[in-house]
């Protein structure tokens, strides 16, 4: 069987460029013992990945250079050589950027699309959905009556906890670049508060226009997904005692220089807040109990599944320039063939 992927050939400076990247075409051997032969279905693409394409620690290794990149796929067994498999299983795997591939039956995770679509292991019910999940609920700590703040809330993870905070009865501001997604917050997700950031002078002000037009003297949680003026603006707007999870900052992934910190740190202190950074894979004791309920909120018609799909491996790039330059919506995916 034959497969296109795509290799890691130059570390990129600032933001990745064509030239970082090859697309390799190799045959793909039939299984040894114990392995499995996968023809990958879907793969999906993340802002966490830019950072595995620098050679720095952190808590995945870097991708290796002249090597295919990995991340969350869904595929089907087209052989199999491990008893646990049988060809027409849909699998989960972390060997994505490639249209098909032989590995260890240990490395794949069987997936039931008879309860849901393939592609939803790669988002609400995929490590996307329980990063949303612990961090709102475990690491955030949702209380009764929290205003929430969600930046980058048009996105994968984003969208799944503004969703999740209004299910569960609360005010939701929500951040996005654009009037689109602005829009999309607005009328789509029904949010009580919505910030375009690329059109306010001010995002301080405009988040405490938000909250007071809600009724709300500040905000209680904040989910953060983009770092930089937005915690600026969070710390600013908190509440005494207010909640921050701190998801990811992908403002300042392609920095090439100096990163801005937000510049009110001191205030922290003062309004007793607490900041936790976290990433799902601290959180998969709570798996089970994530999925049960992701699962009846999608059957209940109470989650919207937003997704961004392009067709074919020659757009995985594409894909993944999307996360970064504002046109993508929700979970970002590359139907494969």
């Amino acid at each position: 069987m034959r497969s296109r992927e795509i290799h890691l050939v130059r570390r990129p400076a600032g933001t990745p460029v064509a030239g970082d990247f090859a697309t390799v075409e190799r045959e793909v051997a039939a299984p040894g013992a114990g392995e499995v032969l996968v023809r990958n279905r879907w793969m999906a693409v993340d802002p966490a990945m830019r950072g595995r394409m620098d050679d720095a620690r952190s808590y995945v290794p870097p991708f290796a250079l002249d090597a295919p990149m990995e991340g969350p796929a869904i595929g089907e067994v087209v052989a199999s050589n491990d008893p646990g498999f049988a060809p027409g299983d849909i699998v989960f795997s972390r060997l994505g950027w490639r249209e098909a591939f032989v590995a260890p039956g240990e490395a794949l995770q069987k997936r039931d699309c008879a309860v849901l679509p393939p592609q939803a292991y790669l988002g609400f019910a995929g490590m996307t959905g329980l990063t949303a999940y612990a961090g709102l609920f475990r690491v955030g700590q949702l209380k009764p009556g929290d205003v929430v703040f969600v930046s980058a809330a048009s996105g994968g993870v984003g969208s799944l906890v503004c969703q999740m905070a209004k299910l569960k009865g609360h005010k939701v501001i929500g951040s996005a670049g654009g009037a689109a997604k602005a829009a999309f917050l607005r009328d789509r997700l029904k949010l009580d508060g919505v910030i375009d950031y690329k059109a306010e002078p001010n995002l301080t002000k405009a988040l405490a226009r938000e909250a007071k037009a809600i009724g709300a003297e500040g905000i209680d949680l904040y989910f953060d997904n983009v770092g930089g003026d937005h915690l600026h603006a969070a710390i600013a707007v908190a509440k005494p005692f207010a909640r921050m999870a701190i998801c990811g900052m992908i403002s300042q992934y392609n920095a090439a220089g100096q990163v801005t910190p937000p510049r009110n740190l001191t205030l922290i202190m003062g309004k007793r807040l607490r900041l936790e950074g976290f990433i799902a894979l601290d959180h998969f004791d709570i798996e089970q109990h994530f999925l049960a309920d992701v699962s009846a909120w999608h059957r209940a018609g109470l989650l919207d599944p937003v997704e961004t799909v392009f067709d074919g491996i020659d757009r995985a790039l594409d894909a993944f320039n999307a996360l970064f330059d504002g046109s993508s919506m929700g979970r970002t995916l590359v139907r494969l063939g």
